[in-house]
């Protein structure tokens, strides 16, 4: 595989008295991305988020050349969307979004000259946007090369050059305003924020800074109007590019994968597991089989370092595990039970598809069918022992063990965080429950400890969860 040239700012840099030099030098690597799609009539215009549909702006040409009425809409025609890309490799390999050219059932790469050339897809990556393109020319392409966005500081200069509503080579310059954006677009977000003007159609397009690194891929844009406002948001370099070289050599990306599930850590959490703040990421569910079962790793676990990078927040966690090479052991730091744990841990290749939850291990078996109600008074809750009529009522499967919620008082926490009747409470205080002399036993010896707030482990129909609740009295 050829070496791509990596660029890293050495100083911070004042504002400069032109980006004309800049531009000259980088624009000949950005492209254009023209996608054709056959679709029906009444479908055209749905276009793809990010590019521009020519056939909105021309809708009267393209009736004239149909037939002069309109034709009939019920029949297929060609819908053209232009986005943006940029060349990393003098071989012809163009980066752009997955959904620039999703579903596009032709590609053709535009370069600065107007030479068009059909583009094949090498790969791409739905959970980060991405995707890799070739294309072969008489002769060998300029390329730009990537930078580290870790060192990119809030306050910086940067340049981005794209399509815009069609209109090629456009270069806009602003300021990093935000690192680490998480949007909510997925479990690996992590964007760079511009008010560097972005609009549709650069979608795809790079964002330099000022040694002529791409340090982000413009992806979307916050836009009441449909047009820039000063919110642009490009996915950072150091997310991108392991991306990129997987889609190169394997045509998918490799992730690394650990097998749990996990949720923030709040400060309520944090007070319940007797940790000093509210950090790492807590272990909701463990899946059968993967390496985090091997490694010893437990449901209410809490990790707080991974491979020697400090778990802060959650949503740190995935990006983390996700760039760890396949098969890497690594030394995973938790908190478990008031004391720190270390472990280790084989890190295995995510793989698409369902997961098996380990589940909890089966408690004796309740002697009678009926099983009164018992006012869990800590709680605020009153709970019954399952039964084979309460699963039946509360459709309740034979995998999952523990007290039933029957009644929540309207003025406990524990209504306030969200327990409803037909919720399974299977711990207290990482104390696996059974029946209701577990769960005595565990309040009593959270009384004892002096806790305010004891963490349970809620199972509903949406998934298993955790729920800090405040201590009745």
């Amino acid at each position: 595989m050829a070496a791509l040239p990596v660029f890293a700012p050495a100083f911070a840099r004042g504002a400069p008295e032109s980006f004309a030099d800049l531009a000259d030098k980088l624009a000949p690597a950005v492209v254009n991305i023209s996608t054709t799609q056959y679709v029906d009539r009444k479908k055209a215009d749905d276009a793809a988020p990010g590019s521009v549909p020519w056939d909105q702006w021309f809708r009267d040409y393209l009736d004239k050349r149909d037939g002069g009425s309109g034709g009939d809409r019920n029949q297929r025609r060609r819908s053209t969307s232009l986005g943006s890309g940029f060349i990393i490799d003098k071989a012809g390999y163009v980066v752009t979004n997955n959904h620039v050219i999703e579903d596009a059932d032709q590609i053709s790469v535009i370069l600065d000259d107007d030479t068009v050339l059909e583009a094949k897809v090498v790969g791409r990556d739905e959970k980060v946007d991405i995707a890799l393109l070739k294309v072969e020319a008489k002769k060998d392409l300029p390329f730009v090369g990537w930078g580290n966005s870790a060192q990119t500081r809030v306050g910086d200069w940067v340049m981005a050059i794209g399509n815009p509503f069609g209109l090629s080579g456009t270069v806009t310059a602003g300021i990093v305003s935000a690192r680490a954006r998480d949007i909510k677009s997925g479990q690996y977000d992590d964007y760079i924020q511009t008010d560097a003007a972005i609009n549709r159609g650069n979608s795809g397009g790079p964002l330099f800074n000022m040694d002529g690194a791409v340090i982000g891929v413009n992806t979307a844009i916050f836009s009441p109007s449909g047009g820039s406002v000063g919110v642009g948001f490009a996915s950072s370099a150091n997310l991108v590019r392991p991306v990129i070289e997987d889609l190169r050599k394997y045509g998918r990306t490799r992730r690394g994968w650990i097998g749990v599930q996990v949720q923030s850590v709040s400060e309520e959490i944090a007070l319940s597991l007797g940790l000093d703040k509210a950090r790492g990421a807590l272990v909701s569910q463990v899946t059968e089989g993967g390496p985090a079962t091997s490694s010893g790793i437990e449901s209410s676990d809490v990790i707080l370092s991974f491979d020697g990078k400090p778990i802060d927040k959650m949503s740190e966690l995935p990006k983390v595990v996700a760039q760890t090479a396949i098969d890497k052991t690594v030394d995973v730091q938790l908190w478990r039970k008031g004391q720190q744990k270390q472990v280790k841990l084989k890190v295995m290749e995510l793989k698409e598809g369902g997961e098996k939850v380990v589940a909890a291990a089966k408690p004796p078996a309740v002697a009678r069918e009926e099983v009164k109600k018992t006012n869990l008074k800590d709680l605020g809750v009153s709970v019954i022992e399952i039964s084979d009529e309460a699963r039946k009522k509360y459709a309740i499967p034979e995998s999952v063990h523990g007290l039933v919620v029957a009644s929540v008082d309207e003025y406990s926490d524990a209504a306030l965080k969200g327990l409803r009747p037909g919720d399974v409470i299977d711990e207290i205080q990482q104390t696996r429950i059974g029946n209701v002399a577990d769960a005595d036993a565990a309040l009593h010896t959270a009384r004892g400890a002096a806790r305010q707030v004891v963490l349970l482990r809620i199972m509903t129909a949406g998934g298993i969860r955790y729920v800090p609740v405040k201590m009745v009295g």
